[in-house]
């Protein structure tokens, strides 16, 4: 039994000392939503060519459904170096920088192709360089979609319907001053808790991208859905500094090209599930809602001014010139 022993212990040492040697990383990575989520498609689809273009040298692994931790403590992880890699909504993010508060504006897009041109542009890597000395490295925006009001109360057409629901959103002050405006009472919460806070009844509504709503079988617990697509969510891929100064120039390319490839193949399936997943609440019994987007806008439009000074107004400028340029 003892020359047994000896023999496997010899044998992982030998294993060890040759993946480091070859430098092979495990990486880590996490994110909020379930596992038929576009995230989790899109970090396997990364995973796959970031293992077939360093030859196995780096593999990765999606760890969905908040099993890391929810966004704040993903984005910590990250820092501390805990957590290699993650997907999270830029709300979390403000509570590290201001620069991607901007894309929590209302209505600041009103359609995907003007999003993403902005995102993949330099204007987008602005708030990727803001973070850079916070131990976070922004490689690309995958995306959440534009998010909607759901609720058990009754069918929110107008700006005035929310009046006096308590709604959950994100802990972003954007978030919450836009609803605020409306009369609800914007109440944070951990993704990871808001179902069963739904299903409890501790709160009346919240505010999701139609594929969460979907995939997190929100129709169980609300009757509701208004298409408002109030806020537009990008969500940046985020690496750990720490991480990515172990990689070499060459690794660090395929993985940016890699993150490239995912982003448009999560962005792909975003597209298919805001087309399919609609009739899919349809049929479980959701009543869907559409609405004037002007008439939500035009209330939430108090929010530009109250954040003006946070954000920067020439910031704001320079955007909706971007915005603008493209129409």
């Amino acid at each position: 039994m003892k020359k047994v022993s000896f023999f496997l212990v010899t044998c992982l040492f030998i294993c060890l000392s040759a993946s480091l040697a070859f430098g092979q990383l495990a990486l880590k990575a996490g994110h909020v939503l379930a596992p038929d989520h576009p995230y989790q498609f899109g970090l396997e689809r990364f995973a796959e060519l970031v293992k077939e273009r360093t030859n196995g040298q780096i593999t990765v692994d999606a760890f969905h459904s908040s099993q890391l931790g929810n966004e704040r403590e993903l984005i910590e992880a990250l820092q501390l170096g805990t957590v290699d890699i993650t997907i999270v909504s830029t709300a979390p993010l403000s509570g590290f920088t201001n620069e991607f508060l901007i894309y929590d504006l209302p209505f600041l897009f009103r359609d995907t192709a003007t999003a993403r041109r902005i995102l993949d542009s330099p204007f987008g890597q602005k708030a990727f360089d803001s973070i850079s000395d916070l131990g976070l490295v922004g490689l690309v925006y995958f995306e959440n979609g534009f998010r909607h009001v759901t609720n058990s109360k009754l069918p929110a057409v107008n700006p005035a319907d929310v009046n006096g629901l308590k709604i959950r959103t994100m802990e972003n002050k954007i978030h919450m001053a836009s609803f605020r405006v409306l009369g609800a009472s914007p109440t944070p919460m951990a993704f990871g808790e808001l179902y069963t806070a739904l299903q409890q009844k501790t709160i009346d509504a919240e505010e999701n991208p139609v594929p969460i709503i979907y995939t997190s079988k929100f129709y169980e617990v609300q009757k509701y859905c208004s298409l408002t697509g109030h806020f537009y969510a990008p969500t940046p891929f985020l690496i750990s500094a720490a991480t990515w100064e172990r990689l070499t120039d060459d690794q660090k390319a395929i993985m940016t090209q890699a993150a490239k490839e995912a982003r448009d193949y999560e962005r792909e399936l975003i597209d298919q599930q805001n087309n399919d997943f609609v009739a899919k609440l349809k049929a479980e019994g959701m009543e869907v809602i559409e609405v004037d987007k002007d008439a939500w806008f035009k209330a939430m439009e108090p929010v530009y001014k109250e954040f003006e000074s946070t954000i920067g107004a020439d910031n704001i400028k320079e955007i909706q010139a971007l915005i603008n340029a493209g129409k």
